[in-house]
């Protein structure tokens, strides 16, 4: 699965993800299932989440700088790329999901939030031109085609909401609901 790295030619933000941003949740699994069932690469991934962390500036106006360094490196992408400072999550998380949640104290831990464990999985290019996979859950349930919830936070509504999505687009998808 040949592509665009995440955070090459990007800024240091600062941070736990120094060089290689690493790139979460949809463009992952939905890219793999492409691949397993022979539909073309960008079949329904609807964008690249890249996420960073610092901690040093939660303004939104800090994000927005990092935000506009890295769109150019992606703007060759078939589909949107959005860019989330993961220390600022707690500032906006209870509007967009109707609850609040603890600031997180690195990205690797907003793997251990997602609504569907399936989704738990992020890969970056590192120094080492190694790509480094963050699985909490493992990666079996994405092999297999499996949807399952993660009950860390109380997030049923939108576990539903992406297992109904990934149903529909991937008939072979068994969804184990909350």
């Amino acid at each position: 699965m040949a592509g665009p790295r995440a955070g090459e030619g990007a800024p240091a933000p600062g941070g736990d993800e120094i060089a290689g941003l690493p790139c979460w949740g949809g463009a992952i699994y939905q890219t793999v299932w492409n691949a397993l069932t022979g539909r073309p690469r960008w079949y329904c991934v609807k964008d690249i989440d890249v996420i960073y962390f610092d901690d040093s500036d939660l303004s939104y106006e800090a994000e927005d700088r990092v935000i506009r360094a890295v769109l150019p490196v992606a703007r060759d992408l078939p589909i949107p790329i959005q860019i989330r400072n993961q220390a600022r999550v707690h500032l906006w998380f209870e509007e967009r999901f109707g609850f609040s949640v603890e600031p997180l104290t690195c990205s690797r831990d907003a793997l251990l939030r997602y609504s569907t464990k399936t989704h738990s999985v992020a890969v970056r290019l590192a120094d080492d031109v190694q790509l480094h996979i963050e699985a909490p859950f493992g990666l079996n349930d994405m092999f297999s085609f499996r949807v399952v919830p993660n009950y860390a936070l109380d997030n049923r509504h939108t576990h539903e909401e992406k297992a109904a999505r990934a149903k529909t687009l991937w008939p072979e998808v068994t969804i184990h609901h909350w």
